[in-house]
């Protein structure tokens, strides 16, 4: 007597992030499993477009037919392929029904990790196995390059592996490895992050492009690049390795009574790896022990904050939208991590007109280059309401604090008492003292800086400057 072989029919879900293959190579073996065409439609036409998630995919379908062919189990593909206009246009519902289709027709068993898919497929009556993400505990090949120094890692195809080492201001750049890696260890390496990741609960994918991935794993923030958006498979993935509360900086009494009790809108400024993010996430986590409510706008999500403290992104690509929502949740303080593109100073501005608690995060080599991000994004007299503190990191340390105040005077250097006008005074927030001045002349923004009595003129309107 011939007995049946059990069929199963995968998703996408449960086919990238290595479930399948797991279950094929143990208590599967033995059965017959069914891939709908229009998955493997699915996942072409992402690698075509240089996705990872549809290049993972077909690594795996590769693996699970050489697993077929080892005897391990029968694989075989059915249902029609979906319209070309049907993939580019994303339409993965339409597909999702084809594979419930396919386990309908064939009395299969569905196999998915997508919980919507689950849901769906057992209110149609389908026999489902729902594999919920839990804690990967093996270890990707990409973290063992990282020991408690490590900052980042840096990989590319046919160069040498290598890292930083040390702390934000005091790091070296160490190679790792005198033997340059090839690209098929690198696409190994990129396979199975994106598998972890989507796997782990404390992982996923935060946007996917043609030619580069972001994918936040944990405490690391993955960055995987490919032709032709670079000249070469590269990953790089960096990880914060302070984590410092706001006590464990140099603050002055002054300083922290103004934290705590008036500063609503302040910037953090620094270079690049000066350790802004970090202090960003104290004084998010200062905030929060202080029974403020906190929030915070990322794209992508790189602050590493406890869990009372909710992580947005882009709305569907927008951060004007998840202000739309903040201001209807209207939290105590927010912080913008980072502020680059003038909507994104607009945006700051108009959630502290609003009223909200603000902290942005911007590159800067100067203290002074922060306040000056703003001038033609926000109207000139309205900055000191947007910004009312300025605090410049560099190598960890807070190295400038500015505060900014509104009054009507006549600017240094001038003489006639008719010349007087409104100006912002940018104030040294310990001593008091006006380090500079910023105000209109005719048709020029003039920021004086009274220390060097030097002056920098921005000519023409101030909002076409910016623009």
């Amino acid at each position: 007597m011939l007995i049946a072989m059990v069929k199963y029919v995968p998703d996408a879900s449960v086919i990238t992030n290595g479930f399948l293959t797991r279950l094929v190579e143990g208590e599967l073996a033995g059965s017959e499993i069914i891939v709908a065409n229009a998955v493997v439609s699915q996942f072409e036409h992402q690698a075509k477009l240089g996705k990872d998630l549809g290049l993972s995919g077909l690594a795996e379908l590769r693996h699970i037919q050489e697993l077929a062919g080892g005897g391990k189990v029968k694989l075989s593909f059915a249902g029609e392929r979906p319209s070309v206009e049907q993939i580019s246009g994303g339409d993965f519902g339409a597909i999702d029904d084809r594979v419930r289709e396919i386990t309908r027709a064939q009395g299969a068993t569905l196999l998915t990790s997508d919980a919507v898919m689950a849901e769906v497929a057992r209110i149609e009556g389908l026999e489902t196995r729902y594999f919920k993400p839990s804690r990967v505990k093996e270890k990707p090949k990409l973290l063992r390059y990282f020991d408690q120094n490590t900052m980042s890692v840096h990989l590319k195809a046919r160069v040498r592996p290598m890292a930083k080492v040390g702390r934000p201001g005091r790091f070296k750049v160490q190679v790792l490895d005198e033997k340059p890696l090839e690209e098929a260890e690198l696409r190994e390496i990129a396979r199975e992050i994106l598998e972890f990741a989507t796997r782990d609960p404390d992982g996923f994918i935060e946007f996917e492009r043609e030619g580069a991935s972001m994918i936040q794993f944990r405490e690391y923030r993955i960055a995987i690049t490919r032709p032709p958006f670079s000249d070469g498979f590269e990953i790089t993935a960096v990880r914060p390795i302070v984590w410092v509360r706001l006590e464990d900086y140099r603050l002055s009494e002054k300083l922290k009574e103004r934290l705590r009790e008036r500063a609503e809108g302040v910037l953090i400024a620094g270079p690049p790896g000066a350790g802004k993010t970090t202090f960003a996430q104290a004084l998010a986590e200062f905030y929060c022990s202080q029974g403020r409510i906190v929030k915070t706008m990322e794209s992508p999500r790189d602050l590493q904050v406890s869990d009372e403290i909710t992580q947005y992104t882009a709305l569907e690509g927008d951060m004007t939208k998840t202000a739309d929502l903040l201001l209807l949740v209207r939290p105590d303080y927010t912080i913008y991590d980072e502020l680059r593109k003038t909507s994104d100073f607009q945006i700051f501005a108009d959630m502290r007109f609003a009223g909200v608690g603000m902290v942005g995060v911007v590159h800067s080599t100067r203290a002074i280059d922060a306040v000056q991000r703003l001038i033609g994004r926000v109207e000139l007299g309205m900055i000191p309401m947007v910004v009312d503190t300025v605090v410049f990191i560099k190598d960890g340390e807070i190295r400038e604090v500015y505060s900014l105040k509104s009054t009507v005077k006549v600017p240094y250097g001038m003489r006639e008492a008719d010349l007087a006008r409104p100006l912002i005074e940018v104030l040294d927030f310990e001593t008091g003292e006006p380090h500079y001045e910023i105000y209109t002349f005719g048709e020029q923004v003039v920021v004086s800086n009274l220390r060097r009595q030097v002056s920098r003129r921005f000519r023409g309107s101030p909002r076409r400057r910016w623009r």
